[in-house]
């Protein structure tokens, strides 16, 4: 007669798993010890050591791309502005040689002319834009002796207008003049739609009514 211990159930199971714990643990422990001396476990950190390294280089090739960018992007802004205002400035310059040369064309035709008396130089006239036209001249009288004129000037305008011969006075009338040695006069015209000048007549009356000095330009 033979005589066997039983062990409970439960503890059968508990032991059983105890075991198989062990088992797996030292399984791992294996795998792991097995992987390090294949240099593997090293292989994969020094692999992801030198991502990282890569990535931050990368970041840092990215930021300086970036400052760069916005460097050029500075540079280009005060180059567009530095051409903008040379453009305007050589449009000044342009616009100042313009109003140098009529001045200097004003200005020669104040040389003495022969002759006494008053007298009507320099008209002239010219389109401005549709509907109106820019006139000038110079009236002058020689001698430093001569009393201060007063009186008016008007302009006769003669042309086309529908295609028919068509005459006219400056619109408003003539207007006042007064000088002592000189005055230069100049104005725009609004002029009927349709009209085409051909010539302008200036006049120019004392107080007393007489017509003093004319002169006539053809456009």
């Amino acid at each position: 007669m033979i005589v066997r211990s039983h062990l409970p159930w439960p503890l059968r199971w508990a032991v059983a798993a105890l075991m198989l714990g062990f088992s797996a643990a030292i399984a791992l422990w294996a795998f792991e010890f097995g992987r390090e001396i294949a240099g593997l476990d090293r292989g994969a950190k020094e692999e992801l050591a030198q991502l990282r390294a890569e990535v931050a280089t990368l970041r840092a090739q990215s930021e300086q791309s970036r400052s760069v960018s916005n460097t050029a992007e500075s540079l280009l802004r005060a180059e567009r502005a530095a051409q903008e205002k040379l453009a305007q400035q050589v449009r000044q310059l342009e616009a100042e040689k313009s109003t140098l040369q009529a001045d200097l064309g004003f200005f020669e035709r104040l040389l003495p002319a022969a002759g006494q008396g008053l007298q009507l130089r320099g008209l002239m006239a010219e389109p401005k834009a549709p509907g109106q036209l820019r006139y000038q001249m110079l009236v002058m009288q020689n001698g430093r002796s001569a009393p201060d004129f007063k009186g008016r000037y008007e302009l006769l305008l003669s042309g086309l207008l529908e295609g028919k011969p068509w005459t006219s006075p400056m619109p408003g009338g003539p207007q006042p003049l007064q000088l002592r040695q000189y005055a230069r006069v100049e104005g725009i015209l609004e002029l009927p739609a349709g009209a085409v000048i051909k010539s302008v007549q200036a006049r120019v009356i004392d107080a007393q009514g007489t017509t003093r000095a004319t002169q006539t330009v053809k456009l």
